[in-house]
């Protein structure tokens, strides 16, 4: 685990592999150990792959409040350039995660590549029994089979054991993160794929992010986005497919790996 300043934050981040960066950015209140059966996958493909932790989680800290996107972003970008150098990343999005990802391909262009958004909301709108899953799973005063109740029903195909999300969360990141979602005026972050190359991995049965269509994509998020689809995977999509999530994220990435 390696630490990076930036300004009164601490960013802690952990790398794995060599070769060009691959960031990857985890989801609403939840850390970097998300991608722990993604992230060697990604990195036996020849990349190096960094994931830090948004400040609040493990040895990552700072001021919670008053942030906007932008500034979430600029912490993930400490990690990448103390990590990376200044060399461009496929910055990789899960959830909440593709928000921040799109704020940093829009602030730092230069560092930015591509970008993959898992699983991904492309608009902050949704209905309120959706919403209602996903506050309760994190609800710590909520019993546990509520919470595996709204875990199933938000985050996990058929089947799927959602007690290996029981754990893991971070009510007051999460807040952190809707709070700065809330206050960030400027949305040019949105259309990411007018800006830079974009894959949409969507999961074929979630039910917070439903899979949209292509055009609908292009619509929302500029013309420069291509999808792919996982089977037998719901929102939480990393543990339910690791290797088809880092297959995808590996196979976006080779296109661009020898390119200047």
């Amino acid at each position: 685990m390696a630490e990076v300043r930036r300004g009164p934050a601490r960013i802690a981040y952990r790398v794995e592999g060599e070769g060009p960066p691959v960031l990857l950015l985890a989801s609403l209140g939840r850390g970097a150990e998300d991608f722990d059966e993604v992230a060697p996958r990604i990195a036996a493909a020849g990349f190096q792959v960094v994931r830090p932790d948004p400040r609040g989680i493990g040895c990552s800290v700072g001021p919670m409040e008053g942030l906007t996107l932008y500034d979430l972003a600029a912490d993930a970008a400490a990690a990448l350039v103390d990590a990376a150098g200044e060399a461009p990343a496929i910055v990789a999005g899960h959830a909440f995660g593709n928000w921040v990802a799109r704020a940093l391909a829009v602030s730092r262009p230069a560092l930015v590549r591509g970008v993959v958004l898992l699983a991904a909301s492309v608009t902050t709108e949704m209905p309120a029994d959706v919403r209602a899953s996903i506050d309760g799973s994190f609800d710590p005063a909520l019993s546990e089979a509520e919470r595996l109740g709204h875990l199933r029903r938000g985050y996990f195909a058929p089947g799927h054991d959602a007690r290996v999300w029981l754990g893991g969360w971070h009510p007051s990141v999460a807040a952190m993160q809707r709070a700065a979602t809330a206050a960030t005026p400027d949305q040019t972050w949105r259309r990411v794929a007018e800006r830079v190359p974009t894959l949409y991995v969507s999961a074929a049965q979630d039910t917070i992010a439903p899979p949209p269509s292509l055009e609908a994509l292009r619509a929302a998020l500029g013309p420069q986005v291509t999808m792919v689809s996982i089977a037998e995977a719901g929102h939480a999509l990393l543990p339910e497919q690791p290797a088809a999530t880092a297959a995808a994220v590996i196979a976006f990435a080779a296109q661009y790996k020898e390119t200047p």
